[in-house]
């Protein structure tokens, strides 16, 4: 990350009144904690349209009946906002637009659903989807049937889907992830959340797309702080989870 993507993150957490947590995190942190994604860096370029898909890790609140780009309001409070707000700081003169549909609760076919209007209809250039806790977590808490490999299934036919109607778009996927320990994710969520991660990496690879690893950012972030100081409840980040969230991204962009 470069002086100026660090800046607006900074610049954004004082604006939450964090400007002490905010210093003390972003202090070396695309050294130690914020891995290079897995992939070619994308370089960003006049009239991109960036859009951010996912769950209620990419909603974080958003203000659904606002439809337009680059507002704050449709970006919620999390990494989807700070990462929208430094590429749209650094690329003031390209023109980008960059949007946020990410949905709480949403799972692969939540998206095939609304993948027309959400998605085919923006156009996007880059496309960046995290998505998968929930297609695990629904088998614990509310008795759905899926599997690792059908969510796999799903997956590939939404990514096929998507190329046939945009095929020069350039992919970014979210690895899933959970903080083993920290309310609702608990030992019983293992092994069978793994072949959900395992699932989702394998998309990545077989697309093409850049992959942020992001079980292994956070695994590595234990290291400083507790599971309950990066999440909420273990899958929703707090401000510190947003922040690295937001770092890794832009580690995907030259």
């Amino acid at each position: 990350m470069n002086t100026n993507r660090r800046s607006f993150i900074s610049k954004s957490l004082l604006t939450v009144g964090a400007a002490v947590a905010g210093t003390s995190l972003l202090q070396g942190r695309e050294n130690n904690l914020s891995l290079p994604a897995k992939g070619n860096q994308i370089s960003i370029r006049k009239n991109d349209i960036i859009l951010f898909q996912g769950d209620s890790i990419t909603d974080a609140g958003r203000q659904k009946d606002n439809p337009n780009p680059n507002e704050t309001s449709a970006f919620g409070s999390g990494y989807a906002l700070l990462a929208a707000g430094s590429l749209l700081s650094e690329h003031a003169s390209k023109n980008i637009k960059i949007f946020n549909k990410g949905i709480s609760g949403n799972r692969v076919p939540d998206l095939q659903k609304r993948w027309q209007r959400d998605t085919f209809d923006i156009k996007p250039t880059i496309l960046s989807i995290l998505i998968g806790v929930n297609d695990f977590w629904r088998t614990m808490d509310s008795g759905a049937s899926n599997t690792a490999q059908q969510y796999k299934e799903q997956y590939q036919k939404l990514l096929d889907d998507t190329l046939k109607q945009l095929p020069n778009v350039q992919l970014i996927i979210g690895e899933p992830f959970g903080l083993k320990g920290v309310k609702h994710v608990t030992d019983a969520w293992y092994p069978a959340f793994e072949g959900y991660q395992q699932a989702a990496r394998d998309v990545a690879k077989e697309f093409k797309a850049i992959l942020i690893p992001y079980q292994t950012i956070f695994d590595k972030a234990l290291a400083e702080a507790p599971g309950n100081y990066w999440t909420t409840d273990g899958v929703h980040t707090s401000l510190a989870g947003a922040t690295l969230m937001a770092e890794s991204w832009l580690n995907t962009i030259k």
